[in-house]
């Protein structure tokens, strides 16, 4: 399901205060977004917005409303209540015009059976008044030498990239990938990571969904987490759930009659089974420091040394994790 560039008139916009004035008009904007099945509430009182010409990862457990807002979103589900624009416009009362301007990949689909890869182009591109001309999308997504490859006898890679080639066919302004590297070895993930890296160069609004923290992590601007249907946090990469101001590791095993660690380290250490010694720092490079100038000082090295702060996954298993009664 794919989009393709036209020039919508978009509904007036009221002027903003004076501070405002300079700030641009979010892509996406949602403001108490909710959606009730029956008795259910699937998605409760959802705010965010998406900037033009990044790249947005949404994440969440199963089951946590993520799909939900994303058909919302994408125009193919009706909300309960809230407001909703998406390239200045509502999804549920958007026309083909606006249809075009918007492309998606989703996490399953199959070749259409007969046709080469360029065949595939030529018959989505077919669809659009504006299409992007099919030799420069083959080469923007690594296939020009899989052009004429029966889509059936690509890898699950090489698939992957015709999807996107599917959806960029048709030179959309914000493209939503649904979990793009599902099933993916680490090669074809990290070439599959280079070509929706390469979206933001086009000057695309790319709206990713993925269960992979690493990935997310590589090709994220900004993350947003939703948990039972409420946001529960959202930043970069390094400051989600406040990620940047958490408890460094540092990890080390100190040799046989090493003797006691520097007075200002030890509150800080935790033993373990195996001889190590974990100090966990609010300040890991004034600790290294430290624990360095005592190593020297007595004439050993500690050459498993590690300082790590939490990862992504960390925080997000502790943002998905915790009961809902202890989050703030």
């Amino acid at each position: 399901m794919i989009t393709t560039p036209e020039t919508p008139s978009k509904e007036p916009v009221a002027a903003p205060p004076p501070d405002a004035a300079a700030a641009p008009e979010p892509v996406i904007a949602v403001r108490g977004l909710r959606k009730r099945y029956g008795d259910l509430e699937a998605v409760r009182g959802v705010d965010l917005e998406v900037h033009r010409g990044e790249i947005f990862a949404f994440l969440g457990p199963n089951g946590a409303g993520k799909t939900t807002v994303v058909e919302i979103l994408e125009g193919f589900r009706e909300r309960t209540a809230g407001a909703v624009t998406v390239l200045g416009t509502d999804p549920a009362h958007a026309g083909g015009a606006w249809r075009d301007r918007v492309g998606v990949v989703l996490q399953e689909s199959s070749a259409e059976p007969g046709l080469t890869v360029r065949e595939c182009l030529e018959l989505y591109a077919g669809y659009y008044r504006a299409p992007r001309p099919i030799a420069e999308t083959l080469a923007l997504v690594g296939l020009t030498a899989k052009a004429d490859t029966p889509g059936e006898g690509l890898s699950g890679g090489q698939r992957r990239r015709l999807d996107v080639a599917l959806a960029l066919v048709g030179d959309p302004e914000l493209i939503f990938l649904d979990e793009p590297t599902t099933g993916f070895d680490p090669s074809a993930r990290r070439a599959a990571w280079d070509v929706v890296a390469g979206l933001r160069s086009l000057g695309k609004t790319v709206f990713l969904t993925t269960h992979y923290m690493d990935e997310a992590e590589r090709l994220a601007d900004r993350i947003a987490v939703i948990v039972d249907g409420e946001i529960v946090a959202a930043g970069t990469p390094a400051t989600l759930g406040g990620r940047d101001r958490m408890d460094a590791r540092i990890r080390f095993s100190p040799p046989a009659g090493a003797g006691p660690l520097p007075a200002p380290l030890q509150p800080l250490a935790e033993p373990g089974a195996d001889g190590s010694v974990t100090l966990r720092s609010e300040s890991p490079l004034a600790h290294v420091g430290v624990l360095a100038g005592w190593a020297l000082g007595r004439g050993f090295d500690l050459p498993d040394l590690d300082v790590r702060r939490p990862t992504l996954e960390d925080v997000y298993l502790s943002l998905t994790t915790t009961d809902r009664k202890d989050r703030p």
